[in-house]
């Protein structure tokens, strides 16, 4: 399988099981059931009652030790469902590409972070985070060289 369809059922996994754990499941849980099942009703219900046991599971660990250990088996569960999807059906790649690309900006994966700087020039040490305690900096007390003030 070529690395762009690989890194799709990465993304494409990371996306569901994200999705999984926000209130925005109810809404999307349909898309993707449609998207793992055939079409047939006996299928779909069996991939819903998988899903929906999926979902439990991480919810119920949410906080716990056990969180990120199942977070990484229900996501790989989920990329190998969709490789094979994709092996049966090259066809469904769009479906994917189209869900990742809808869903996967607006419901980063949870310890997702994006920091940036701006605002012009830092002079000194930027520390960005949520807790920290006795932090201390040696700096020569001196200004930079080519500070123009």
């Amino acid at each position: 399988m070529e690395a762009e369809l690989m890194a799709l059922i990465g993304t494409g996994a990371t996306t569901v099981v994200g999705l999984m754990v926000t209130d925005a499941w109810g809404q999307v849980r349909q898309r993707v059931v449609g998207l793992f099942a055939s079409g047939a009703e006996a299928e779909a219900d069996g991939v819903a009652g998988e899903l929906e046991e999926s979902r439990t599971t991480l919810v119920a660990a949410e906080g716990t030790a056990a969180e990120e250990e199942l977070r990484s088996d229900v996501t790989a569960s989920v990329r190998l469902r969709l490789r094979r999807l994709l092996e049966q059906d090259p066809g469904a790649a769009g479906e994917l590409r189209r869900l990742v690309d809808e869903l996967a900006p607006a419901y980063p994966p949870p310890g997702a972070v994006h920091n940036s700087i701006t605002g012009g020039r830092q002079d000194g040490p930027v520390v960005q985070g949520h807790t920290f305690t006795r932090l201390t900096f040696r700096t020569t007390g001196g200004t930079a060289p080519d500070r123009a003030d």
